[in-house]
């Protein structure tokens, strides 16, 4: 298996050349040449071998179809090592939880920082530092994050060999229980930094440090963001785990709703659907920064500067330009990658918009890739939270609250509609005190970290002193 870059890179990779790597030298995105396809005989096998053996054999099982420089062995040896109920606290690691005969939640949440992000980013700090050792290296990871890559990344990171990490956040625009959870963590190899911006300013500067090849090669830049191919590949598997629980044969579809923010979540979906998984609609779930949602309605992407970033109440999803957008636009270009080029780095960057709306395929792009869109907004992702409480005896974060309202618009009879889980509530306890008027219990681990000391420093949003921070700290 070789990887490509969505801006036409000409250098063809495997995938420990860009494990570490991030972006591709032509400031694209790593794609895989093709993607494996699964006839109705494989999901079958797929399905009993999660069943059986659980979910870290159903990782290996899909990693292994895009990693062939890691011998079988180290890879399931990984896996097992990562996707653990130790860990994860189930035995299925992503329990699904139905909330009636069509709608369920599948449960991403119940790894080291609460969210999501831990799916791929445990397995990640493993990768890298197997990697970092059988190469003999260091690395520094430079990340950006709205609230739980940050967590996740540094949790994931913290203790390994060989990797530093170096994350950015937008100042005071994350929960203080997200905030808590990153700065106070006093690991030596662990350095938080608060860009005085939004999340897009943050995402900006790793963007340009990864551009600027002779200071990523000087100081080993890597990034854990999900520009990086081997987070999204991580998070491939739950989807697939998600479709088995909610169906018991090959032959039925389900769809599934993402919050949405930087796409990267929902671009994993894409993927499990590229590669034949029986996804009838993937539900792209947006706040009140609905630049995708916009997308998906007119054709038209444009995104937004730092004042027009609406500050909500569901955080991790205030952000307007989309790293992982540009791999699902490669696909739907059928891989022209001078014509995503052109979109990405001259009309995006001169105009901040683009248009698709007159492409002779954008009227087929729910029906051949699934797409659908929907936004939500503060009152309705409250009321959300408040009725499946009462009706269910659930809390769901806000994020999760968006899912479920935009999921509502697109239930179809007959096919299972999972809403993907962001987060647990605990960290936006705020958000839950305004919806029921109580706040989340706090899990024992987490119950001092309100009042723990917090190890962080405040920058404004220029690339130049991120480096010279970087570049310091390295020696």
């Amino acid at each position: 298996m070789f990887y490509v870059s969505t801006r036409g890179d000409s250098d063809k990779k495997k995938f420990c050349d860009i494990l570490l790597e991030g972006l591709a030298p032509d400031g694209g995105l790593y794609l895989p040449q093709n993607y494996p396809q699964l006839n109705a005989d494989d999901l079958q096998r797929l399905r009993q071998i999660y069943l059986n053996q659980g979910y870290a054999h159903l990782a290996f099982e899909i990693l292994s179809l895009y990693i062939d420089d890691i011998s079988r062995e180290d890879l399931l040896a990984l896996c097992v090592k990562t996707y653990t109920e130790d860990i994860f606290g189930s035995r299925l690691i992503t329990p699904l939880r139905k909330l009636d005969d069509q709608v369920a939640i599948l449960a991403l949440s119940n790894g080291p920082t609460l969210a999501f992000k831990d799916m791929a980013m445990q397995l990640l700090g493993h990768l890298f530092e197997y990697e970092l050792k059988r190469k003999n290296q260091q690395l520094n990871i430079l990340g950006a994050t709205s609230g739980d890559t940050g967590s996740a990344a540094e949790y994931a990171m913290r203790g390994k060999q060989g990797v530093r990490v170096f994350m950015t956040s937008p100042d005071g625009r994350m929960s203080q229980f997200q905030q808590a959870q990153m700065f106070s963590l006093m690991d030596e190899n662990i350095f938080n930094i608060a860009i005085q911006g939004v999340f897009d300013d943050c995402q900006d500067i790793v963007k340009e440090v990864s551009s600027d090849l002779a200071f990523k090669q000087a100081y080993k830049i890597g990034t854990v963001n999900s520009i990086n191919w081997a987070r999204l590949l991580a998070q491939v598997v739950y989807y697939f785990a998600g479709y088995f629980q909610a169906t018991s044969s090959h032959s039925q579809r389900v769809s599934f709703a993402v919050p949405s923010g930087n796409f990267g979540n929902v671009c994993a979906g894409h993927v499990a659907k590229m590669m034949g998984l029986p996804v009838s609609k993937l539900v792209v779930a947006t706040n009140e920064n609905n630049v995708l949602d916009d997308f998906f309605k007119t054709g038209l992407y444009k995104v937004r500067d730092s004042s027009h970033t609406y500050e909500t109440s569901s955080p991790s999803m205030d952000i307007s330009k989309a790293s992982n957008f540009e791999r699902f636009i490669f696909d739907f270009l059928n891989r022209d990658a001078s014509k995503t080029a052109e979109l990405f780095s001259t009309q995006l960057q001169a105009k901040g918009e683009f248009s698709l709306a007159h492409h002779p395929e954008f009227s087929k792009i729910g029906h051949v890739y699934g797409f659908v869109s929907g936004n939500s907004n503060h009152q309705q992702r409250l009321q959300a939270i408040k009725t499946i409480h009462e009706k269910y005896g659930q809390l769901i974060d806000p994020h999760t609250a968006d899912g479920l309202n935009v999921a509502q618009q697109f239930l179809e009879p007959g096919i299972p509609m999972v809403v993907l889980e962001t987060a647990l509530p605990i960290k936006f306890s705020d958000v839950i005190l305004e919806a029921i008027g109580q706040v989340p219990p706090v899990p024992d681990k987490f119950k001092g970290l309100a009042n723990s000391p917090l190890r962080f420093l405040t920058m404004p949003a220029d690339t130049r002193m991120v480096k010279d921070f970087i570049a310091e700290q390295c020696g």
